[in-house]
């Protein structure tokens, strides 16, 4: 049996492939314990992997839940499984760009929110159908797309159940730059390495000041900032050095 989600590491870059192209990358639940197994690895391997990259096999990032998966109630191996993987790939501690194409619907989107950094190619579809099936989210929808596109634009997504393209997405917040269909994986590539070239340190860094401080208030979150921050990583006089170099 292959595997349904695929590993790929190279250069400081791991590649996680949703693996079932045939069924349009309909996820699940074999497919998020795999992908929980690759997430936890992943906490441990800060030193040999800058960052993480989320997508989908053939013609689509994801169309969201297994609807046979769900009619037929396969019990979980452990409680909130989905949630739980989604979340934790959300605190990774490096940080996740996921690169969206074509289909990104209902469960689908909650997996694609758990990306610090959303990318869309302009042919990409998203929309939250969990209405129209008698469903309510359960794995982060209500939190995390607020906090992505505003209130209001979530009502709108949540209630209505439209679709959305990768411009309208890129234009509303929910994805961070859409790209040309025919530049795509280019475009993602070049992202990705841009994003390594960063130091890893503060990527980790600054990605844990935003999870810890989100929804301090202003006087907490700065305090949390100044004294609760290294403020420098091991990586610094290196950097300045190449620099004065230049």
């Amino acid at each position: 049996m292959s595997a349904l989600v695929l590993r790929e590491d190279r250069d400081g870059l791991c590649t996680l492939t949703l693996n079932r192209p045939d069924k349009m990358n309909a996820l699940t639940v074999q497919m998020f314990l795999e992908l929980h197994d690759h997430v936890a690895a992943l906490e441990q391997q800060t030193e040999s992997i800058g960052a993480v990259l989320l997508r989908g096999a053939g013609r689509c990032f994801s169309a969201g839940n297994d609807l046979h998966d769900i009619a037929a109630g396969r019990p979980l191996p452990m409680p909130y499984l989905q949630a739980r993987t989604i979340d934790r790939l959300a605190r990774l501690p490096q940080p996740v760009i996921t690169a969206v194409h074509a289909h990104c619907y209902t469960g689908a989107l909650e997996l694609a929110l758990a990306g610090d950094i959303i990318v869309a190619s302009a042919s990409a579809k998203f929309a939250d159908t969990h209405a129209k099936w008698a469903l309510t989210p359960l794995w982060g929808m209500s939190q995390r797309l607020p906090r992505r596109v505003g209130q209001a634009r979530a009502r709108e997504i949540m209630l209505l159940g439209r679709t959305y393209s990768g411009v309208q997405a890129a234009g509303m917040g929910l994805a961070n730059f859409c790209y040309p269909d025919t530049e795509f994986d280019a475009q993602v590539e070049a992202l990705a390495r841009e994003l390594l070239a960063g130091s890893w340190f503060s990527h980790r860094a600054n990605k844990r000041l935003l999870l810890e401080t989100d929804g301090l208030p202003l006087d907490a979150g700065l305090a949390h900032e100044v004294f609760r921050n290294a403020g420098k990583g091991p990586d610094m006089q290196e950097r300045i050095a190449a620099f004065g170099k230049k």
